[in-house]
């Protein structure tokens, strides 16, 4: 049944009395606090001045300068404290390395520095330290690598062949159930047993000897390697520790260098013969290769 006129009426009635009684609340709600404000004043919350702001944004601008110069303060102290500990390390490290040597009697030993003013002196042998540790990390530990070749009646084999260990005899492998190890690439047993009678085979390697020695031992248990030479006997260039062949007391004319790495090598790419980087794969035949290639030779 549809609506009367009459119930339309009241209907419409009854809503715009209710939009009223919700405008009236709305009204009182918002006259509240400032018939509260009038009533009690010291209730009432002021509102901010202009000059206010202006005095609130002057204090953060103090309280943030001096917060920079605290900053600056601890800074300056810092550089202070760290320029103060390198100005005695350098006090420490002159007075100590740039010293006379003395006997065990205690008295100065002479040298070519002795006739010069006390300053320079402690300078000048500093200087020379200096060097000579950095000699000690560039270049190889001896001028000789090699002993001198044998004469008769002993037999001296007519070639020298320079082996890199990792990653041409050996790679580092690392499973569950052994951990790290060395694994013997396919077919080096054959490959310095055949050799040995016809190279001088010399193991060279940047790894240290602590590394090295060990791994030799359980790898070529007959000798077969003649020579070891660890990380004490490369050259260090740009970064990397190089073979240095001129060091090797050997005829440069019957040296063959195999390794992967040609950084290694750089200072004589003409002595080395390049092979792929073994990296634990069973199938690789490259030193059974190398053996007819070596021995045709």
């Amino acid at each position: 049944m549809l609506p009367t006129t009459g119930q339309h009426k009241e209907k419409f009635n009854g809503d715009f009395l209710g939009f009223l009684a919700v405008n009236k609340s709305n009204q009182e709600a918002q006259a509240g606090p400032q018939l509260l404000s009038k009533l009690f004043p010291h209730t009432a919350v002021p509102e901010k001045s202009q000059q206010d702001v202006e005095k609130e944004q002057k204090k953060q601008e103090e309280e943030s300068k001096k917060e920079k110069e605290k900053s600056w303060k601890h800074m300056k102290i810092g550089f202070m404290v760290f320029g103060a500990s390198a100005g005695m390390l350098g006090a420490w490290a002159i007075y100590d390395l740039g010293a006379p040597e003395r006997d065990p009697a205690g008295k100065v030993i002479e040298d070519e520095f002795s006739n010069m003013p006390v300053v320079q002196q402690y300078f000048r042998r500093m200087w020379k330290n200096l060097t000579y540790y950095q000699k000690m990390i560039q270049e190889p530990s001896r001028e000789k690598l090699l002993p001198d070749p044998v004469k008769p009646p002993y037999i001296q084999p007519p070639y020298t062949l320079v082996l890199e260990m990792k990653d041409v005899l050996v790679h580092p492998d690392w499973t569950y159930q052994t951990g790290w190890r060395f694994k013997k690439r396919p077919g080096v047993d054959n490959f310095l047993e055949q050799l040995a009678r016809h190279f001088e085979i010399v193991v060279y390697t940047a790894d240290q000897g602590m590394t090295v020695f060990p791994i030799l031992d359980a790898l070529d248990p007959n000798g077969y390697i003649m020579y070891r030479l660890v990380r004490d006997a490369t050259h260090f260039v740009d970064g990397h520790h190089v073979k240095n062949l001129d060091n090797l007391n050997r005829d440069l004319s019957k040296v063959i260098v195999v390794d992967w790495d040609p950084n290694s090598t750089k200072l004589h790419p003409e002595n080395t013969f390049n092979i792929s980087r073994w990296t634990g794969n069973d199938d690789c035949a490259t030193l059974f290769d190398l053996v007819a290639f070596l021995k045709s030779k």
